[in-house]
């Protein structure tokens, strides 16, 4: 079982990589978090993308490797995993999941909204990849991506 947590996490963690930064379309990841339908339908399309991506990943190494996984691990897993992935994704859910634990003004880090947000020479707001919104919903995804491995590994 160890073994088998291991390499599901190791692929898991790979595929999340892919799935989410090569797989999602910049139109997915600009309107996911928006509200009603059009912010809906975009995150579940970046969930199935994802999800795909992950089974794609993750069947091969258990098929290569002989790993005892059950299509029922992998099953609840994924979807366990997609449906805490598109939570996520709102943007909503998790700034106010921020708030709650005492994270918002990490959360803003990076953005025009933070006390200290990067400026330019002149004083303007420096864009930045690295955001306190995009820390706290990666580190999210892999806690979720070390629960999918341990019900995969389980069931």
């Amino acid at each position: 079982m160890p073994a088998v947590f291991a390499a599901a996490f190791i692929a898991l963690y790979i595929a999340h990589s892919v799935g989410d930064h090569w797989v999602q379309s910049s139109c997915q990841a600009a309107t996911k978090g928006q509200p009603g339908w059009t912010g809906r339908l975009a995150c579940g399309r970046h969930v199935l993308g994802l999800t795909l991506t992950k089974a794609a990943v993750l069947v091969p190494i258990v098929l290569v490797l002989h790993l005892p996984v059950t299509a029922l691990g992998l099953l609840l897993g994924l979807g366990l995993d997609a449906a805490s992935h598109y939570w996520a994704d709102r943007r909503t859910t998790l700034a106010k999941l921020a708030a709650r634990c005492g994270k918002a003004e990490f959360y803003s880090l990076g953005t025009p909204a933070h006390p200290a947000h990067p400026t330019t020479a002149q004083g303007t707001y420096a864009p930045t990849l690295g955001t306190g919104a995009y820390a706290l919903d990666q580190s999210w995804h892999i806690l979720w991506l070390g629960i999918t491995a341990l019900i995969i590994a389980a069931i």
